[in-house]
């Protein structure tokens, strides 16, 4: 069921709902169908594989696990249980930082750039698609708001995590 369905459907009353709750409830559910639609095209690794990977290939130096964590917006578990299944599957190896030994660094393999090239050309397909018919104007509006609602997430949590 997509969005426009569950709000005119009569199993549902919005009334009164704060247009940020109802911005909020969006976005989970839109991660929800995104992620599954995502995880069905690509066959060989779900989408958070994939959205790790295409994050490790945008990093300027491999990066470590921690720099990832941060990047991802997620736990130290979670990105490293990922990982290692990415390992598994020949998609990233770990590498001792040179300058310095207590590192692993996170470096992409032959076989998953080989994965992205294969796939690339229905990855453009699928984000045309997605954004067909949404100005650019509206677009770097989304974003700027959700960065914005994320700055203000974070001065709610910080003082927590330093106590």
């Amino acid at each position: 069921m997509i969005v426009e369905d569950v709000v005119k459907s009569e199993k549902i009353d919005f009334t009164g709902i704060p247009s940020s709750y109802y911005l909020l409830g969006l976005l989970s559910a839109f991660e929800n169908r995104f992620q599954a639609m995502a995880d069905a095209t690509m066959k060989e690794i779900s989408w958070k594989q994939f959205f790790a990977v295409i994050c490790i290939n945008m990093c300027k130096e491999a990066p470590t696990l921690r720099e990832l964590s941060d990047i991802l917006g997620s736990s130290h578990q979670n990105v490293k249980q990922i990982l290692l299944k990415l390992e598994k599957k020949d998609f990233i190896r770990f590498e001792t930082d040179p300058a310095d030994k207590r590192k692993q660094r996170i470096v992409l393999t032959d076989r998953c750039r080989a994965f992205c090239a294969a796939n690339d050309a229905d990855s453009v397909r699928i984000m045309g698609a997605m954004f067909a018919g949404i100005p650019e104007t509206d677009i770097q509006t989304t974003i700027q708001t959700i960065t914005n609602i994320e700055k203000n997430l974070r001065g709610l949590y910080e003082p927590c995590e330093r106590q």
